[in-house]
């Protein structure tokens, strides 16, 4: 995904204060056209992110940390899929949402009939589950009502500053890496991230929900991985009633996340992982 001119083949002459890095151009099919991203071959600083942020979005660069898990798999090993990702912008987020919801959702998502929420089944099994299933696709959540404390970039760079200070305890390392992308939830496809592959080959489809999510709740890309990523949340909801309406989502976006992971039921996981959470975790078995 290519809209705009891509900053890093000059970026030895663009006057950034950088550490020593490497472009990443490496990808599953062999070596892209062009760098895909941009990252440091040592341990993330906690002022890395904002400085660097400030300073490369000038050029059309934005931060993320990457990190190599516990299986040391740093971005030239990933995967990366340019030449299936389309744009993000292509995509509706209530689309996408709806269609993972039919495909994934189950009489095990935390009881969520079409009754309970108060929808209608859309028509046949093909459009949606009956009641007694997990329900119709719900719709999209509101916005939470509550008004965002602090400027989203700020919660962002306190999360990145929190994660890079103890990299090792939270992610097994993080390093700063630039991306070419012109907003937060699109540095997921401006890199061909493959990190869904078993959910979803076009990333695109999930950056549609990040610039939703971006909208809606202030939501910031802030590390990846090779199939993990955590972004952070500058106006989470603050109810119970928005915890569960975006639980939803998170279910449709990673159903991993659910069902590979204990309790195994939505309305737990909006409880614990949703409400009133400044960071989300996501993982793609």
């Amino acid at each position: 995904m290519a809209t705009l001119p891509n900053p890093l083949p000059s970026l030895a002459s663009s006057g950034l204060d950088l550490p020593p890095g490497s472009l990443v151009g490496a990808t599953l099919d062999g070596p892209w056209h062009e760098p895909l991203l941009w990252y440091a071959d040592g341990p993330a600083a906690p002022r890395d992110w904002p400085d660097l942020r400030a300073a490369g979005r000038r050029l059309g660069l934005l931060p993320v940390l990457v990190t190599g898990g516990s299986r040391d798999q740093w971005p030239e090993d990933w995967d990366l899929c340019p030449d299936d990702t389309s744009y993000p912008g292509d995509h509706d987020a209530d689309e996408v949402l709806a269609g993972y919801w039919t495909d994934y959702a189950d009489d095990e998502v935390g009881g969520v009939t079409a009754d309970e929420t108060g929808e209608e089944s859309r028509g046949d099994g093909d459009n949606g589950k009956q009641s007694g299933g997990a329900g119709s696709w719900p719709g999209l959540a509101p916005v939470p009502a509550r008004e965002a404390p602090e400027d989203p970039d700020a919660v962002a760079a306190g999360l990145a500053g929190v994660i890079a200070a103890d990299a090792d305890a939270w992610l097994g390392g993080a390093r700063i890496a630039l991306v070419p992308a012109r907003r937060s939830a699109d540095i997921p496809a401006a890199i061909g991230w493959s990190g869904p592959m078993n959910h979803e080959n076009d990333v695109a489809r999930l950056c549609a929900v990040l610039r939703s999510w971006e909208d809606r709740y202030d939501a910031r890309v802030v590390v990846l991985g090779f199939d993990t990523m955590i972004v952070s949340v500058g106006r989470p909801p603050a109810t119970i009633e928005e915890a569960r309406a975006l639980a939803a989502e998170h279910y449709a976006f990673c159903p991993d996340n659910i069902d590979q992971s204990p309790p195994y039921d939505l309305d737990a996981y909006a409880e614990k992982a949703v409400l009133n959470q400044e960071a989300w975790s996501f993982w793609w078995d």
